[in-house]
């Protein structure tokens, strides 16, 4: 009944229709900002679930009081530390077991749909890794839940993206509003949410996109905390800061970045040592949650992502031996956790080992800094940043959650100086985030969300002339000209006896040339050129344009493959570079709303 009241008014009717909310999304921003709505209400209650399930695993399974946090609670059965995380890891192996016979196409996450396949994310592969990373997390693995939190909000906005048949542009836009709605609902920071999506999701701001994301990000923080349990980081006192006070900041930077690049490392040595033995995969996440059990019979600060335990250092004051024991074993336990097989992220863990790193930090500063006036509170919020951006990256993300953590203006501005001193001392000595060098460790090029795929998706095959001209290598000039009069076609491709290609023939220079009965007459194959040189149709536009660059070629010949090297078309490079130059100004106009 409400529906067909609502079908009276024409604006509703829009509403309702998803081919009119896909018109009104293609017309107006209006359109795209209600779909971004969308997305928040779904990414907040997405959010508040996942962290209600996980808080009810922690709490049934390590058998907590109500209110108690993993990784601060005060007694913890000891048997119940050591065997949660392995019987985690048994579970894990099953799903394993499970999805390596269910699904067999590798799950794609945010930041590689949006750089590579037009934001489109499949829905039901985004549930599996949200439900693998509530089990990591919720038997203990030292990992954060924020890997699900995008991986689903993400993928629902891709969801409804595809149902309203958006344009590319508009799709990886949702789905950086799915991003955003998740970080700002699982920090209570939309800013946070918001640049997360700019620099990490979308690669890039706009101002199309600008009102989106915005939006999606307000809205998933409301519902939130108004239904969901998402802890706040709370820095209750602080002191000021001086103009003395930057270089301290700046150094701490430089120990974060490397420490960061460290923890990257750390992950990929697990990993490769495990693809070395002879261990199955579906037995390496047991094995993982026994090595986290013990280290959580040490500490167990190391459970789960840190949230108890970042709260409880930033109010203790904590010795050297201490700070530096849980720093080892959060570090040890992340690096096990990811490298054996359990699915989550290190946002969190990133923020917790950077507050420890900055506590230790700053019982050096009165020896060596003898003017600055920090306290071990600010260079904990310091580190918090300046890890995170060397292990997530976005510098503007991890200085608003410096903004949004402590609300003063002085001590972000401290905290954007380590932030940029971390994220270009990893860039140019790593040169890349935890994400993009996962990617790059699985052969891909992928160093942002910058939208690429088109680039690959303008193929070589894509953009050939199928209807070539071919002649036998074998046959004389004289029967040349007469198959090939001139003015008939530009270029002729020649094969060999068995087909393959042996090279392109100008028809300018067949006819420039003498007649076989003269003094020293030439074969057809000594007219040919770049008889090695051919493009495969796989190739796009980009590698295309580098191999007629650098053998400076006009055409060249399109093959099968090397090995047969049959001809199945003609590029050329003033095509190349056209259809190059139309697609990039049609991207670039696709991102600014002009179309």
């Amino acid at each position: 009944m409400f529906r067909r009241l609502l079908s009276h008014l024409p604006s509703a009717r829009i509403l309702l229709d998803p081919g009119g909310l896909r018109v009104l999304i293609r017309r107006t921003e209006f359109g795209l900002i209600i779909a971004a709505a969308m997305v928040g209400i779904l990414a907040g209650f997405a959010v508040a679930l996942m962290s209600w399930i996980s808080q009810q695993l922690h709490r049934s399974i390590f058998r907590l009081d109500a209110g108690e946090r993993l990784s601060s609670a005060a007694e913890i059965d000891r048997i119940l530390i050591l065997t949660a995380p392995i019987a985690g890891g048994i579970l894990m192996g099953a799903v394993f077991l499970i999805l390596r016979k269910w699904r067999k196409k590798p799950m794609v996450d945010p930041i590689e749909a949006n750089a590579l396949h037009g934001g489109r994310l499949s829905l039901t592969d985004s549930i599996i890794v949200a439900i693998q990373n509530l089990i990591s997390n919720g038997f203990g693995a030292s990992v954060g839940l924020e890997a699900g939190y995008t991986q689903l909000s993400s993928g629902l906005a891709s969801k409804i993206g595809l149902l309203l048949q958006l344009r590319r542009s508009d799709l990886r836009i949702l789905v950086g509003c799915g991003a955003a709605a998740a970080i700002a609902a699982a920090f209570n920071a939309p800013l946070t949410g918001a640049f997360y999506a700019f620099e990490l999701i979308i690669g890039t701001y706009t101002i199309l996109s600008l009102a989106p994301v915005v939006v999606s990000a307000l809205i998933a923080t409301i519902i939130t905390r108004l239904f969901g349990d998402a802890p706040m980081i709370d820095v209750s006192q602080f002191g000021a800061v001086v103009p003395a006070d930057y270089v301290p900041a700046i150094v701490l930077g430089i120990f974060c970045a490397f420490a960061g690049i460290l923890l990257m490392q750390g992950v990929t040595f697990v990993e490769e040592l495990a693809r070395r033995s002879s261990i199955s995969p579906v037995f390496r996440p047991a094995l993982g949650g026994i090595v986290v059990g013990l280290l959580a019979l040490a500490d167990a600060q190391v459970l789960g992502a840190g949230h108890g335990a970042l709260h409880l250092n930033l109010d203790l004051n904590l010795t050297i031996p201490a700070l530096l024991t849980i720093l080892a074993l959060k570090f040890l336990a992340c690096a096990v956790s990811i490298g054996s097989g359990f699915r989550g992220g290190l946002f969190f863990a990133s923020l917790f080992m950077g507050a420890l790193l900055g506590k230790l930090f700053a019982f050096s500063t009165p020896y060596i800094f003898a003017h600055a006036t920090v306290t071990p509170v600010i260079y904990a919020v310091v580190g918090m940043s300046a890890l995170a951006v060397a292990v997530i990256g976005g510098p503007l993300t991890m200085t608003f959650l410096a903004l949004e953590v402590t609300g003063d203006f002085p001590i972000t501005v401290l905290a954007l100086a380590a932030v940029i001193t971390s994220s270009v001392t990893v860039r140019t000595t790593f040169g890349y985030s935890f994400a993009t060098w996962r990617f790059h460790l699985r052969g891909e090029s992928i160093r942002s969300a910058h939208d690429i795929g088109w680039i690959r998706n303008l193929t070589v095959e894509r953009m050939m002339r199928a209807d070539v001209r071919t002649a036998s290598a074998s046959v004389s000039l004289s029967e040349f000209r007469k198959d090939f009069p001139l003015g008939s076609t530009q270029r002729v491709i020649l094969t060999d006896e068995a087909g393959r290609y042996a090279g392109i023939i100008l028809l300018p220079d067949i006819y420039a040339a003498p007649l076989e009965d003269s003094a020293e007459p030439r074969t057809l194959a000594s007219f040919a050129k770049y008889h090695n040189d051919v493009l495969l149709g796989t190739m796009n536009a980009k590698q295309a344009a580098a191999i007629f660059d650098k053998l400076e070629a006009e055409a060249l010949a399109v093959v099968n493959n090397q090995i047969e090297r049959k001809v199945v078309g003609l590029l050329t490079e003033s095509h190349t570079l056209r259809r190059y130059s139309e697609e990039l100004d049609r991207r670039r106009r696709e991102m600014s709303g002009e179309i």
